[in-house]
């Protein structure tokens, strides 16, 4: 069964499996191998390749991948106390990009994407939305999505996963990965920057750059009902501003979902409960406060 939630343009999910995947041993080197003694964290975790590849090359895959998941969490503190061992990149030709909650009992996030030949801009794009999730805790098997909270966190890994393409343009041009390749760092930022033009279009039409709060309650009972994309879509140019300004704000992410009911639960409880949690984590408190503020939610 497959739980259609994604922000993304091309259509990012969470989904829950009905069978396992194998992985393609021709594309199982690790990115990186981690010493027994030293901590795993999302930046550190092996990240290990499965699916259908086509033609494209399983080292110039590691790169982005790798670059992606720097620019993303670089600076970031990563405060979970659920970080996975071990990332699974599964690219699927037939499905949304989406976290597979398998139930195998592993510490392993599994992530499904679907590019096109060396679409590395893609690659990076939908990489990113669902590494946002894994960071906020939604890639074990119990994670299953929920409403009426849903949307809000879709559009804070939507947020994240632009941040991190912004992040990912500049170190490209300055420092590609691949010799001779800077100029591929402005194709990045054209492609995040047409994503951001289409998000900004979506929120004037629907009132959130005139009025947070006032776009939130003309719109609540649909978007707490179905996560519908376009008011996710929305909000994430928003939160990617709040990220800009704070950079800070980030590490909140690692302590969302950490209760039950995770986001089936009213806004202002999962505002409460993430604020809560933050300061268990010893983590910044003020992207959910100033979430608070923004939609003036009491």
């Amino acid at each position: 069964m497959t739980i259609a939630l994604g922000l993304a343009t091309t259509g990012a999910t969470i989904a829950t499996p009905a069978r396992w995947f194998g992985l393609d041993r021709s594309h199982a080197p690790m990115l990186q191998r981690v010493s027994s003694t030293t901590p795993i964290t999302l930046l550190s975790a092996p990240v290990e390749l499965a699916g259908d590849w086509g033609h494209m090359l399983p080292r110039s895959i590691d790169q982005v991948i790798e670059r992606m998941r720097h620019a993303c969490l670089d600076g970031v503190r990563l405060v979970s106390d659920r970080q996975p061992t071990r990332l699974r990149i599964d690219e699927h030709t037939s499905e949304p990009p989406a976290i597979w909650l398998h139930f195998d009992g592993s510490s392993m996030a599994w992530i499904i994407v679907d590019i096109g030949e060396r679409d590395w801009s893609k690659l990076a794009y939908q990489f990113g939305h669902e590494l946002g999730h894994v960071m906020a805790n939604s890639w074990r098997a119990d994670a299953k999505p929920a409403a009426p909270c849903q949307w809000l966190e879709e559009a804070m890994v939507e947020a994240f996963s632009l941040r991190g393409l912004g992040r990912l343009a500049k170190s490209w041009k300055e420092a590609p990965p691949f010799a001779g390749d800077n100029a591929f760092g402005d194709a990045i930022a054209e492609y995040r920057e047409n994503i951001i033009r289409g998000y900004t279009t979506l929120a004037d039409s629907q009132g959130l750059t005139r009025d947070a709060a006032a776009w939130f309650v003309d719109h609540r009972s649909e978007m707490e009902a179905t996560a519908l994309v376009p008011y996710g879509q929305a909000m994430s140019v928003t939160i990617l501003a709040e990220y800009d300004r704070a950079p800070h704000y980030v590490e909140a992410l690692g302590a969302l979902n950490r209760w039950p009911g995770r986001t089936g639960i009213p806004i202002a409880e999962y505002l409460r409960r993430w604020e809560q949690s933050c300061t268990e984590l010893d983590a910044s408190p003020q992207l959910p406060l100033r979430l608070q503020e923004l939609l003036r939610i009491s």
